[in-house]
């Protein structure tokens, strides 16, 4: 190994907290991950972690080397590209986390023209629907739905999604078609309730009106914290929901669900690609995040963001 491999290895063993998770990330054993670190603080003459049996912390000395030693790696690598023939491919392995419905409805299914295009990269799509942390947990990217909180991450916007409300034929029969969201309370109407990830409560229903953000809590007899169950509650006529328009298209087509007030529709989501914060972004992540933006783009609205909204609304 050389003295670059050392801080590859050392910045992995920072960002994870741990010499097994480090070595599980970068595919090599944890022997190799001790010696490097090792010969990495002999080399520059002080301790850069303090080691326990369950996790590993900076020094003084290894915080001031983090900030130094993610710009010269990523430096590195963009030496190395520079000099690459026009025609090389980029290769490495990506790892990258999505939504699940995002992954499974567009992001898989395209994966063979991704890996035609660029076939020395590999790919581990990550999208078990929780936010992961990407420096942690040794991930690329991410992609991430709904407003973003304040963080170190650099976020690329994408776009947006639009929001459409919607429910089953046989509900409207019992409850009738609602055409304005002050008939919903006076109408007895109900919604199935979505509870996002990580919260206990479930998500007011909203429409913009006048650009601004209004809700109201509707009664209803189902919650669902998984979008594909909160769909099929729908389905069965359970009560109306807020959905993206691109998750219910083949229900719609097939008249299984119908839109309705669709002039008191909830904010769009913002879409973003987030990665860790650095000077310079590998060229494989670059590939990836506009072939993504590629992909999505006939699914996005590409429009100022819309009011600011608490709870972002399931995808």
């Amino acid at each position: 190994m050389d003295r670059i491999d050392h801080l590859r290895i050392f910045l992995r063993i920072a960002h994870c907290g741990s010499f097994t998770q480090a070595s599980v990330q970068l595919g090599i054993p944890r022997t190799s991950v001790s010696l490097a670190l090792q010969q990495l603080e002999a080399r520059v003459g002080v301790q850069l972690l303090h080691r326990t049996t369950r996790r590993v912390r900076l020094t003084p000395d290894g915080e001031a080397l983090l900030k130094r030693a993610d710009t010269l790696v990523a430096g590195m690598d963009e030496l190395e590209q520079q000099f690459r023939t026009p025609h090389a491919s980029t290769a490495g392995k990506l790892r990258v986390d999505v939504p699940s419905r995002l992954a499974r409805r567009f992001i898989a299914p395209a994966l063979p023209h991704f890996f035609a295009a660029h076939p020395a990269l590999e790919l581990e799509l990550g999208s078990n629907d929780r936010r992961v942390d990407l420096l942690q947990e040794g991930v690329d990217c991410a992609l991430r739905v709904g407003t973003l909180p304040d963080s170190s991450l650099v976020a690329r916007p994408l776009g947006q999604f639009e929001l459409i409300n919607c429910a089953s034929p046989a509900y409207l029969a019992r409850h009738g078609t609602p055409q304005s969201p002050q008939e919903l309370r006076s109408g007895g109407h109900e919604e199935v309730h979505y509870i996002p990830p990580g919260s206990t409560r479930h998500a007011p229903w909203e429409w913009v009106a006048r650009d601004k953000v209004h809700s109201i809590s509707l009664p209803g007899r189902a919650a669902a914290n998984n979008v594909e169950t909160y769909i099929a509650c729908a389905l069965a006529g359970l009560g109306l929901i807020q959905i993206p328009a691109f998750d219910v298209r083949e229900h719609l087509a097939a008249g299984e669900l119908v839109q309705v007030m669709p002039h008191a529709c909830a904010p769009a989501m913002p879409v973003h690609l987030v990665y860790p914060h650095r000077r310079h972004l590998a060229r494989r992540v670059q590939l990836f995040a506009d072939w993504l933006h590629h992909l999505l783009a006939p699914h996005l609205a590409q429009r100022p963001p819309s009011p600011a909204v608490g709870v972002s609304v399931p995808l």
